[in-house]
């Protein structure tokens, strides 16, 4: 692959002349058409991975399908859920338990093959595009269940055939179409701990007819949150049931107020005594451990989602050989979210509480104080709209004694979001109520002074020392005083995707071993986006995350071509040997152009043994988040390889001297209070941005692959492939803890420049954007077994065996010399050594059983502090690397189905049967994808559902 940072000579210009290219030998054609051209001639059949028509590049590939009957047979009532289930598939992006996850992308399902990342899947809908965001995330929730006929995933690189984001794979959901009949089905699910109901309802119907027909899905799903409370791996705090109270926050609910403030690691926060006066200094005591915050009280454990989502498609032959198909696609989504309530400290936003206060215990002092605001919980309802149309002309013509199929068509895709946000303070108001006040003649708590007062409509005095739960003047419990302080939040977003294509292939001629196929085509896409935070948020006057507007557009012009080439056919040792070649010229508007190639060939020399391989170049084109996005902040957990604390500390070397970086440091947490449990929170908001100087991702993929169906065994099927892929020039956002090991363990000091310490040695501030400073590679293997027994008295039994072997997951760093070497991380949460999915079904008249395993390998761990450390002496890159490893997991789930005789299908199923617990990982979260020490990609508990279809 290379690109150019100049644009090329393709421009618009293309479409239009391809379009008339493909679409006036066909019109022609048509016009003569006769009535011996049957119109099944129009199925022929395109295969995810080739442009080419009824090539048999199904098998060429590595390619999974999963029909209807597959994704019935299974709990689960989405796309992305089902997707998630193959063996190939990465750690969930964006899992539901990440609580604390924010923007457009938050709700949305997603699927990451190889664990590449969401955004290196290409997802389309009957061969076009599915919308994304602004960040490029392509959301599968907004596709009905029932409207899917089968799901087509190609693992392997695919950015010559389809263009940008294909790295990873690609994976085709393909609808229903001309559908006869109607059927409603009903879906009622509940966890076996009483809660996280799931329900879906959902109908089809369509007509038929000789020339073209029409079907609609109608689907309603909800799934209700879960409260961390609830589970016995998130209730005590993110420290597990075995440590409760370890790693509580210090900025409780009780409220305290420092005495005295300097220096901040030996600060004495002061709290009401039970049943005291807050006037009274007197009436104070310490605080302890035992009365800090459990924020996973009021924490959402997953996010409630509720989708309502309509898809029609319609197609009509117009002419024996031109046909007209339409895809139309509504979507509603409906995301809540809860965390608790903020952890407000004075010192952070220059808000003591004032010295004229009524409330101050200590009168004539501004006095620091932090206030956990647990009276009201930071809450998120996110809407998210989709409008998608597809529709375009297809259809073939003869030339010669040749067959050219061509299609031409349009995308429009548009995503509209609004969130609307509570629980954060107005900073504005906070000034105001923390400000002067004073007892009025009505012994009322007024703002101002009696002087001066302030009409209590336009002020409500607060009193942050007043503990949870006790009534008093000035508590946050008054509805009052929680309208001044607390307004609503208002986020709005929009993207729009537009696309126009054309493509024509056939035959070119014919070789000795076949017909030389070949597939042109070109196509213009723009992308357009915005997402616009609340003025609050832009503003900084709020104790909510800082961000800016994020806004943008790219278009590009791309060509490609595919040829299929037979080389031998019918001969000894080669029944079959077909080379594939495509390449594709991508003109983008923001970064110049790109060139992807690809190889494939396929070799059978016997009928029963397939031998095939691929070479694939791949790109990934920033998104326009990436570019053009906003600045953002955020609370990070991060481990201060200066800190004492730390497992790998190098607390005392040059660098942290010359940060100036106390030796015996301890790194300080929220309310800067020394850490006690690692990843520790900071106290200060960390600044995140975006790159407009950003140039696309690129890869190398390689795969081999055999195919093995032995004659002597009917039914069984064996395919084994490997994999490489290597990436380069991946867009990245620094990690905090990748920025400090880079500048204080390495010794970088060109990392070092964004990093702020304070004069007590703790970070107050930090920047990390995005650059083009990432690789990785990664290799393995795929092994798929699929044996049908045959057909016995006591039914018949069919066994699918999928397995993928990671034995390379490396990511780039550099090592104590400077030096950028290669860094494993197989075996990390999410990066299985080796995932497996056995599946057993035994069918028997009306009756049915399905049986599946999931079998995830162990897990490792970097140490944190006061944890298990199974291997403290670990070594990796000649660097000390303290890790804890876990065992393995299986989860086992099961259906039980019946055929009724009124044309009903009734399923009773439970997945995770046995309610297998994962093992609780207290590495930092970005590792373990969730916000709670388990694994998020896991089953929490068992899950408990039934099932009815009823076709009319």
């Amino acid at each position: 692959m290379n690109h150019r940072s100049l644009r090329g000579a393709w421009r618009v210009g293309l479409l239009p002349a391809g379009i008339a290219i493909a679409l006036t030998p066909a019109f022609a054609v048509a016009q003569d058409a006769t009535p011996a051209q049957s119109t099944t001639t129009l199925d022929r059949l395109e295969v995810t991975g080739s442009r080419i028509r009824g090539a048999d590049m199904e098998t060429q590939q590595p390619i999974v399908t999963i029909d209807r009957q597959d994704i019935e047979r299974q709990g689960f009532t989405s796309v992305a859920d089902v997707l998630q289930n193959l063996t190939s598939a990465g750690s969930p992006a964006i899992a539901r338990s990440e609580a604390l996850a924010s923007g457009e992308n938050v709700g949305g399902y997603y699927v990451d093959i190889r664990n590449l990342g969401a955004t290196r899947t290409l997802v389309l809908v009957n061969g076009k595009r599915l919308g994304a965001t602004t960040g490029g995330y392509q959301d599968l929730s907004q596709i009905p269940m029932s409207a899917i006929d089968r799901i087509e995933v190609l693992k392997d690189g695919a950015s010559a055939i389809y263009g940008s984001d294909a790295i990873a794979g690609v994976v085709n959901v393909i609808t229903r179409k001309r559908y006869e009949g109607a059927e409603a089905a009903a879906y009622v699910g509940q966890s076996s701990e009483g809660d996280g109901d799931v329900k879906q309802y959902s109908f089809t119907m369509g007509s038929a007819g000789d020339r073209g027909g029409v079907t609609l899905s109608v689907e309603y799903s909800k799934e209700d949150p879960v409260s961390a409370k609830d589970r016995w791996f998130s209730k005590d705090g993110n420290a597990g049931p075995d440590y409760p109270g370890s790693g509580w926050s210090p900025v409780s609910q009780r409220g305290s107020f420092c005495d005295p403030c300097t220096p901040a690691a030996s600060a004495v926060w002061w709290t009401l005594n039970a049943g005291g006066n807050p006037a009274n200094r007197a009436d104070y005591h310490p605080m302890t451990a035992a009365e800090y915050a459990n924020s996973n009280e009021q924490m959402f454990l997953s996010t409630g989602i509720e989708r309502r989502s309509v898809f029609a498609n319609a197609n009509y032959d117009i002419a024996d050989n031109v046909s007209f198909n339409a895809d139309v696609l509504y979507n509603h989504r409906s995301t809540h979210q809860q965390i608790a309530g903020y952890p407000y400290q004075s010192a952070a936003f220059g808000t003591p509480l004032d010295a004229d206060s009524a409330f101050n215990p200590m009168p004539g002092n501004d006095t620091a104080f932090r206030r956990r605001l647990w009276e009201v919980p930071r809450t998120t309802h996110s809407e998210l709209e989709t409008y998608r149309f597809a529709g375009g002309f297809n259809g073939f013509f003869e030339l010669g004694d040749k067959v050219w199929d061509w299609d031409v068509g349009a995308l429009l895709n548009r995503n509209q979001s609004t969130k609307r946000g509570h629980g954060d303070m107005s900073l504005i108001a906070s000034r105001q109520a923390l400000g002067p006040s004073f007892i009025n003649a009505d012994g009322v708590a007024q703002c101002g002074t009696a002087a001066d007062p302030i009409a209590l409509s336009a002020c409500r005095p607060w009193n942050p020392l007043l503990p949870f739960g006790v009534a008093g003047q000035g508590s946050l419990a008054d509805p009052e005083l929680q309208k001044f302080l607390f307004p609503w939040f208002t986020d709005t977003g929009l993207t729009r995707t537009t696309s126009y294509t054309a493509n024509l292939s056939g035959s070119l001629l014919e070789l000795q071993a076949g017909d030389l196929g070949i597939a042109v085509g070109v196509e213009h896409r723009k992308e357009q986006g915005r997402f616009v935070p609340d003025a609050f948020a832009q503003s900084g006057e709020s104790t909510g995350l800082g961000a800016t507007t994020t806004e943008g557009s790219y278009s590009l012009d791309e060509i490609y071509m595919e040829l299929s080439i037979p080389v031998l056919a019918d001969v000894p040792f080669a029944r079959e040997l077909t080379f594939n070649v495509a390449g594709r010229y991508s003109d983008y508007s923001n970064f110049g152009d790109t060139t992807n190639g690809k190889f494939g060939f396929t070799w059978r020399p016997v009928d029963e043994l397939l031998v095939r391989g691929t070479y694939a170049e791949g790109f990934r084109a920033p998104t326009i988040d990436n570019l053009y996005g906003g600045i953002g902040t955020s609370f990070e957990s991060y481990t201060d390889p200066c800190g004492t604390g730390a497992v790998n500390s190098v607390n005392g070397n040059a660098a942290c001297n010359g940060a100036g970086v106390p030796v015996g440091y301890v790194q300080l947490g929220q309310g800067l209070v020394p850490c006690t449990t690692y990843p520790c929170q900071t106290p200060d908001q960390f600044i995140s941005g975006s790159n407009p100087e950003l140039l696309p991702e690129t890869s190398k993929g390689k795969t081999v692959g055999l195919v093995w169906s032995p004659r002597w065994v009917e039914g069984l099927d064996i395919s084994m492939d490997w994999y490489r892929y290597e990436l380069k020039n991946m867009i990245i956002s620094d990690s905090v803890d990748r920025i400090l090991r880079d500048c204080y363990v390495l010794g970088n000091a060109a990392r070092c420049e964004g990093i702020v310490r304070a004069d007590d040695g703790h970070i107050s501030s930090l920047f990390y954007g995005l650059a083009n400073l990432g690789a990785m590679e990664t290799e393995g293997f795929d092994l798929g077994v699929k044996y049908r027994l045959p057909e016995l008295s006591f039914g018949q039994f069919a066994i699918d065996w999928q397995s993928t072997y990671t034995s390379v997951y490396d990511e780039e760093g550099e090592n104590s010399a400077g030096e950028k070497i290669m860094i494993g991380t197989v075996g990390n949460p999410g990066i299985f050594r080796l995932r497996s999915n056995l599946g057993v079904d035994w069918q028997l008249g009306e009756f049915a059983v399905n049986w599946t395993s999931r079998y995830y390998s162990g897990m490792k761990e970097s140490c944190v502090t006061a944890r298990p450390c199974t291997e403290p002496d670990h070594y990796a890159n000649g660097e000390p690397d303290a890790i804890r490893r876990t065992g393995s997991n299986t989860f086992h789930d099961v259906q039980v189905s019946y055929q009724a005789p009124w044309n009903a299908t009734i399923a009773v199923g439970a997945n995770n049967v046995f309610d297998h617990k994962g093992p609780l990982m207290f590495s930092n979260s970005s590792y373990r994808h969730s916000d709670y020490p388990y694994y998020g990609g896991f089953d929490y508990d068992r899950f408990l559902y039934v099932k009815y279809t009823q076709r009319f």
